[in-house]
């Protein structure tokens, strides 16, 4: 059995296994204590420690050593010690530092929401909403990319990008033989594949999924529609290269997009393959579940979302009473 240690984060006491991270130690309680995290992501061995948007104030070691420390650090990278007290939203300090942190990020990062695939669901776009200052410090010209096509269903827009190492992660945990990485040091750094190369493998797409931004976008669902506009449905097939566990987004009957079922922190649950993303976007590929839980927070939720899409309906008879009125009208359509 592992030893436990008890941490307080923002006067909530909290009971971890030694060597948890404060970030995890913090997602375990839940709700605003959490810090956010664009760059960590517990299913990529490695990752964290780049973006610094989780910073936090240990104003308690511990109980053997009580001196606080001395700077802020990244949760995602501290371990916990017994008796650790921390201060995240509740310190001014840490307030201010994430203000400074998030103006960082959006130095070379363009606010072109409007017109990003990726808004709705963007991270740094509510770190904006949430951290953001009205005008920025920054003089000097930002740095700017065209868009490259990495294989025939993924668009990257370096323009947009934090170098958050995600997907790069992903590529050499996922698969076999990794063709992009970061080319360039310093303000010239970069997500690039090598010459002549292209991101082909069979769990390519999920660079897609872990992006915590615009960068890497799915091209069969550029443009077709914002997020809010959909219905997020649990399906799932029996795959064999991946357990097959997706979510499907629809607009009316037809499937827009797949891809994988996310947890409350926005990390994907079981990374799925290419065919289950991109080659299977009819209803009848899938076993439909219902509808996917979403956060009241999100702006997903808003709009027509407690209504339940037609697939699902016709799969649950019993739905056609409760939905008679939108199945009635989609049925003259």
């Amino acid at each position: 059995m592992s030893e436990k240690v008890k941490v307080t984060i923002d006067g909530i006491t909290v009971e971890v296994d030694a060597g948890t991270s404060i970030l995890n130690a913090a997602r375990q309680i839940g709700g605003d204590i959490v810090p956010p995290a664009m760059c960590y992501y517990s299913k990529l061995e490695g990752s964290g420690g780049k973006c610094r948007t989780c910073l936090v104030k240990v104003s308690k070691g511990s109980e053997k050593d009580p001196r606080p420390m001395p700077k802020l650090v990244a949760s995602c990278r501290t371990g916990v010690m017994d008796g650790m007290e921390v201060q995240n939203i509740t310190s001014p300090e840490v307030i201010e530092a994430r203000k400074g942190v998030v103006e960082i990020l959006l130095i070379n990062h363009p606010l072109d929401c409007p017109v990003c695939d990726q808004a709705g669901e963007c991270h740094l776009q509510d770190l904006s909403y949430e951290h953001g200052v009205a005008n920025t410090r920054y003089e000097f010209e930002r740095r700017t990319f065209d868009r490259i096509d990495i294989g025939d269903k993924i668009q990257l827009h370096m323009t947009r990008c934090i170098l958050c190492y995600r997907c790069v992660y992903v590529a050499d945990q996922l698969t076999d033989s990794r063709e992009h990485g970061i080319l360039g040091r310093g303000d010239a750094s970069e997500i690039s594949t090598y010459i002549e190369k292209a991101v082909d493998n069979d769990f390519s797409g999920n660079v897609i999924d872990v992006c915590p931004v615009g960068a890497l976008t799915d091209r069969t669902f550029r443009f077709k529609n914002r997020v809010w506009f959909t219905k997020p449905v649990d399906a799932h097939r029996d795959c064999p290269k991946c357990k097959g566990k997706v979510t499907l987004w629809y607009k009316g009957e037809e499937v827009l997009r797949v891809t994988g079922r996310k947890d409350e922190f926005g990390e994907v649950e079981d990374f799925i393959c290419n065919t289950c993303r991109f080659e299977t976007k009819n209803t009848s590929d899938w076993v439909i579940e219902g509808p996917r839980q979403i956060s009241h927070k999100s702006v997903i939720s808003s709009n027509h979302y407690e209504m339940v899409p037609l697939p699902v309906i016709r799969q649950n008879p019993a739905l056609i009473e409760a939905n008679k009125v939108e199945f009635d009208r989609a049925s003259k359509i």
